[in-house]
């Protein structure tokens, strides 16, 4: 991937075809099932224009980018902080460690270590995350200063006060989880706004469940510890969930029983706190597919086309006359040559070193 001389990425990987138009050939994971198709896929004005079968000399392998579902980019400013603590001590509000941090980090500060998070997001993959930003209107404002220019969208639900969730920037408002307070009025809010509204539920325990359902939330966020009430509940309301594998076992809350939750609900996947994990889409799907029982074509989509679901963005799967939004993978390195199933090779193997292009 080629980056301009600010450091930010650009987008290249392809052959110039007629004017607005590109091809790329590979094996090309097309449609939910993410069939893979050996051809040609054809790019006019950012859409995908046809898929082509046909047998071609390139390796490289084309599938939908990702969306990552859960984020606290904040946190950019305190990688690896916290050693030893538990979940309160780490992120509760408001005086968990990373509130503390984030206080007392210059807006500056914080603008540049969350745009160099977006920036290592795009070079792995990901052209849109679903961010619970805290700081009220100043955090807002701040993810929208680091975001300009950089081709990833950041579907923003600001937290702490409704002039958050109000902000042009904001998509809608994220909540921290029905024991924190009473989030009528946000969730009211974000109603007659018609914005998203998610909330933290079932982390710690499934005491939180409960109330956090009968918000009547656009996304439930970790479910770790569902019981068969809410399960049945979810089936019903078929709220989306989204998992977070690698933040539940750093803080030491368990994992969220994947099948239970895939086979009642839509299912997306994120990477939740920078401060615990890098925000890394390869790094989360090899994770659960080698943690849980869930296919390697589950995780696929829980990374790309469900994270889009739950963005509220057409994107995340290869259709015709869909939104051109690619991960080009370069099936001949060292890592990636020699794959017999993409699909797996994407979600338990490939990784920062096998990119080749990130469309757009």
């Amino acid at each position: 991937m080629s980056r301009d001389r600010d450091g930010d990425p650009t987008t290249d990987g392809g052959t110039p075809d007629a004017p607005g138009a590109t091809t790329y050939e590979g094996t090309i994971l097309v449609g939910r099932d993410f069939e893979a198709v050996e051809g040609r896929l054809v790019v006019e004005d950012g859409t995908i224009a046809a898929i082509e079968e046909a047998a071609v000399a390139s390796d490289d392998i084309l599938c939908p980018a990702f969306v990552n579902a859960h984020t606290h980019i904040g946190d950019s400013v305190a990688k690896e902080a916290g050693r030893g603590l538990d979940l309160d001590e780490l992120v509760a509000p408001p005086d968990g460690l990373k509130h503390r941090i984030l206080r007392n980090t210059s807006t500056e500060e914080k603008v540049s270590a969350m745009r160099r998070s977006l920036r290592y997001m795009h070079a792995t993959g990901t052209i849109a995350h679903v961010e619970f930003r805290e700081g009220g209107v100043t955090g807002v404002e701040a993810i929208e200063a680091a975001v300009d220019g950089l081709p990833i969208e950041s579907a923003v639900l600001g937290r702490e006060t409704v002039d958050a969730m109000e902000h042009p920037f904001a998509a809608g408002f994220g909540a921290s989880g029905a024991r924190d307070a009473d989030f009528d009025a946000e969730r009211n809010a974000t109603r007659r706004a018609g914005k998203l509204f998610g909330i933290h539920a079932g982390e710690r325990d499934s005491l939180d469940v409960d109330a956090a359902m009968d918000l009547d939330p656009d996304h439930l966020v970790h479910m770790v510890h569902p019981e068969e009430t809410h399960l049945s509940r979810l089936a019903d309301a078929q709220w989306p969930v989204v998992v977070c594998p690698r933040s539940n076992l750093v803080t030491g809350v368990g994992v969220a029983p994947l099948r239970d939750l895939l086979d009642r609900t839509t299912v997306a996947l994120g990477t939740d706190n920078v401060m615990l994990n890098s925000p890394s889409m390869f790094r989360e799907m090899e994770f659960a597919a080698k943690l849980t029982d869930a296919s390697a074509v589950e995780v696929l989509r829980m990374a790309t086309v469900n994270g889009a679901a739950v963005a509220g963005l057409d994107c995340g799967v290869i259709e015709e006359g869909r939104p051109a939004r690619l991960l080009v993978l370069d099936g001949d390195t060292d890592n990636l040559a020699g794959v017999r199933d993409p699909v797996r090779a994407v979600v338990r193997r490939a990784g920062e070193g096998d990119v080749k292009a990130v469309v757009p």
